[in-house]
């Protein structure tokens, strides 16, 4: 017996309607064996006594015996199995907490393989194997192992889920397609979750690119700190060498200066902290959320893909850093200020050793300046390197384009700048009339211009050979020791100052405070008119020589 049953195969002892080992098996007249308590249900459910394989029809309901020798066989055969299972499952893990268990295990469940779209069960390796095997069972669908499988059932027609509702964006059953959903578009689930899924690339693919972009930012955040670290730096050596002059009786000066820097820079690392915090807070979320709809789009759980779809198919809220920078901190007029405070001891040596190290640090932010011919007033002349202009008094034949000065003798700079420091000086030697200093790029070019903030001007000019005014509501009249032979600009975009330098006596003759700069800055330029030769001089860009 114990050969013959080696021969058989495991089909030959299943029972076709409850897919386990035959438990009393009887024969009926047809040849096919069924679990008595099977084949007796069947029958009491359906009116004509009908053998489910062949589906030959009785007339009489045929008498049910036991067939000992069948019995018998799938006895041993049973016990065999139990004995592979037992082996086998000794082998395998049970299911832990948050796993999927064996719906057929008894006692310990084991952790499930697969989980069957017809059978709504779940199996472990030893129960999977006859849908493995038999050809009946091998037509069923087998996915990821997932828990509630009633959930894949419509609870209104205890049918399948395996059609998706366009219309109304659910899943459905064929007997919901001919009731609710009848005038609706409806398509195969898994025509649907092909869908769903391509779109989840794309999502996975947008979220990763946000990342990257995150992560570039980070990087642009700690090149500004570490050029606010170069800055801080640099200023607090130009700050000590200034106040070891004065020795003794500055030392608390000194220490006064080097906390007001050190504190600025702690902001800003304070500030860049915070960016950084939060851009990694966000990169940690975003992966969270790629690596979610990475396993959904994975997932060949058809209905699973469709109910998280919504939920996961978008990155979670994030900020847009788009106009988020730390920009280094400025120290224009820091020791400046200090000196002030020192005035009663400092003499006048010292004081021209505070002005040359603030000129020194503003030229840190020279910058390459040309002028541009497409802005330039009619009367102008400019040299064929865009580093000159002066008056000529004859109007030339030009486009009268958008971008021109029709009125005003004033020309601008190619380059705009809308973020940092920048720098650049202008030798204005031998002239009796000019105007220096930066517009926006949304001043008014047509007609008779006034040079105010208000209008978009900062800039200082030179009247009558030796009136130096601070163009601003009203003018402001500039005491000048000397006469400056070249100017130097300097631009604070963040911290919204526009400063003036003489170059020659690094001395500091206007600073505009408080600005608020919304848009690109252009170096202005007017070199007055000619005034019969009188003011022919031209106002020439220069090079920087730092000074030492």
């Amino acid at each position: 017996m114990s050969a013959a049953s080696c021969l058989l195969t495991e089909d030959q002892f299943l029972c076709s309607i409850c897919q386990d080992v035959f438990t009393d098996p009887v024969l009926i007249p047809c040849g096919h064996n069924f679990c008595k308590t099977c084949i007796t249900q069947h029958w009491n459910v359906n009116v004509q006594s009908q053998c489910p394989n062949c589906k030959e029809v009785f007339n009489t309901r045929p008498e049910l015996r036991v067939n000992t020798f069948i019995s018998e066989m799938a006895a041993q055969f049973r016990q065999s199995a139990q004995q592979k299972a037992s082996s086998s499952s000794s082998e395998q893990k049970a299911a832990k907490p948050g796993e999927v268990p064996c719906d057929v295990c008894t006692g310990t469940k084991l952790k499930a393989l697969k989980s069957c779209l017809v059978c709504l069960a779940s199996y472990c390796e030893t129960h999977l194997e006859p849908h493995l095997k038999m050809s009946g069972l091998k037509r069923h669908q087998l996915i990821d192992p997932v828990e509630n499988m009633e959930g894949r059932m419509c609870t209104e027609h205890d049918k399948l889920l395996e059609l998706f509702c366009k219309t109304d964006q659910m899943c459905v059953c064929m007997i919901c397609t001919v009731l609710d959903h009848k005038t609706h578009d409806v398509v195969p689930l898994k025509e649907e979750y092909e869908g769903k899924k391509a779109e989840l690339g794309k999502t996975e693919a947008e979220i990763q690119q946000m990342i990257q972009k995150r992560r570039l930012k980070i990087q642009e955040i700690k090149h500004s700190v570490e050029l606010s670290e170069e800055d801080a730096d640099r200023e607090i050596a130009d700050g000590v060498q200034v106040f070891t002059a004065l020795k003794e009786s500055v030392e608390r000066s000194q220490a006064e200066l080097i906390d007001t820097i050190k504190e600025k820079q702690r902001k800003t690392e304070k500030q860049a902290e915070g960016f950084i915090k939060e851009l990694e807070q966000e990169i940690s979320e975003l992966k969270k959320r790629r690596t979610e709809v990475e396993q959904l789009s994975r997932s060949e759980d058809h209905l699973h893909l469709l109910q998280s779809f919504r939920t996961l198919n978008s990155a979670p809220p994030t900020k847009d850093w788009t106009g988020v920078r730390v920009s280094p901190p400025s120290y224009e007029g820091t020791v400046v200020r200090a000196v002030n405070q020192l005035e009663e001891t400092l003499s006048k040596p010292m004081k021209k050793l505070f002005t040359e190290a603030e000129l020194k640090r503003v030229q840190q932010s020279a910058v390459d300046v040309t002028l541009d011919p497409d802005t330039a007033h009619p009367d102008l002349i400019l040299s064929d390197d865009g580093k000159q202009v002066h008056d000529s008094d004859i109007t030339k034949n030009l486009p009268d384009n958008p971008e021109r000065f029709d009125t005003s003798a004033s020309v601008l700079a190619k380059q705009s700048f809308s973020s940092g420091r920048f720098y650049y000086e202008v030798q204005v030697k031998g002239k009796t009339d000019w105007d220096l200093g930066v517009a926006r790029e949304s001043i008014n070019r047509k007609g008779i211009i006034t040079l105010t903030p208000q209008k978009g001007y900062w800039t200082i000019c030179l009247r009558n050979e030796n009136e130096y005014i601070a163009c601003a509501d009203p003018d402001i009249c500039l005491s000048l020791k000397s006469q400056p032979q070249k100017v130097g600009v300097f631009v604070d975009y963040e911290e919204g100052l526009v400063s003036f330098h003489d170059v020659d006596a690094a001395a500091l003759i206007y600073s505009f405070t408080g600005c608020c700069f919304t848009e690109k800055l252009y170096p202005y330029f007017s070199p007055g008119l000619n005034d019969g030769g009188k003011n022919s001089a031209p106002l020439i860009i220069s090079p920087v020589n730092h000074t030492e």
